[in-house]
């Protein structure tokens, strides 16, 4: 199997039933059993050993846990990769995960981070599926770690594009929040509570629960009240449910109450 920049919701009609088990539990922050689905196949396939190495990272983001796993599997996937594509892949994992480590306060590792997505941009056609998503994260770092939201901006619309050409709903899921947050910030409320309720329809759609909670705080950003308030409560809802994951977001939620205003 190839890697892509896609989703992969594994719901429809033909799916690979492998695809749709690992879909399925990703979606529900089971991400080191749906990496152990692949864990055969990723020995010896360079395609399911970079899904792997995005189940980990996310994994990562998402909980600030799990970095040794998904290093070892990013060597893995980095030592099966052939060909400009799997290593420019490979280059904007390793990209992403040194990103999320910098973001998450684990390790400063953000010129790794910039030097890896820099060679996957060499690598990586400008017409190819997976530069979508490189984009995306290019924008991430502008926005997250060089404070440029102009640069971000140019980013993630490149993304959405991207997404939207190839069909990439989950990346657009995440693109939409991510230029709704730019425009709320600059002021455009009406903007911003568009983008954030795309997002979160999008991953209701999909049944991403994981993204869930995290889409229902953003758009409570955007919202007045009683409306944000009622966004909040549905997203620590969620967030129990899921036990306390993103574990980023319950704080953000705490203090958002205690204050009247919205989470960042």
């Amino acid at each position: 199997m190839a890697y892509t920049a896609r989703s992969g919701t594994g719901t429809t009609k033909g799916d690979d039933p492998l695809q749709t088990a690992v879909w399925r539990l990703r979606s529900r922050a089971c991400w080191t059993d749906a990496a152990a689905l692949l864990e055969r196949r990723a020995a010896t396939d360079a395609g399911a050993a970079l899904q792997r190495v995005a189940l980990l990272g996310e994994r990562c983001l998402y909980t600030a846990q799990g970095w040794a796993e998904a290093e070892d599997a990013l060597r893995t996937a980095e030592a099966l990769a052939q060909g400009d594509d799997e290593r420019g892949a490979a280059a904007c994992e390793r990209g992403h995960l040194a990103y999320a480590s910098t973001l998450l306060g684990v390790r400063d590792r953000a010129d790794e981070a910039r030097s890896a997505l820099g060679r996957a941009a060499a690598l990586i056609a400008p017409g190819a599926q997976a530069r979508a998503l490189l984009d995306f994260r290019r924008g991430l770092i502008a926005e997250n770690l060089s404070d440029s939201p102009q640069s971000a901006r140019a980013a993630y619309r490149r993304a959405h594009a991207g997404a939207t050409a190839s069909g990439d709903a989950l990346l657009l899921s995440f693109t939409w929040r991510q230029l709704a947050g730019l425009a709320l910030a600059d002021g455009e409320l009406a903007e911003a509570r568009h983008g954030f309720a795309e997002s979160l329809r999008i991953r209701e759609e999909l049944g991403y629960l994981v993204g869930t909670a995290p889409a229902l705080a953003s758009l409570a950003q955007a919202e007045t009240e009683p409306e944000a308030t009622r966004l909040r409560q549905e997203a620590a809802r969620l967030l129990r449910l899921l036990g306390g994951v993103p574990t980023w977001l319950g704080p953000q939620l705490v203090a958002a109450q205690a204050r009247g205003v919205q989470a960042v």
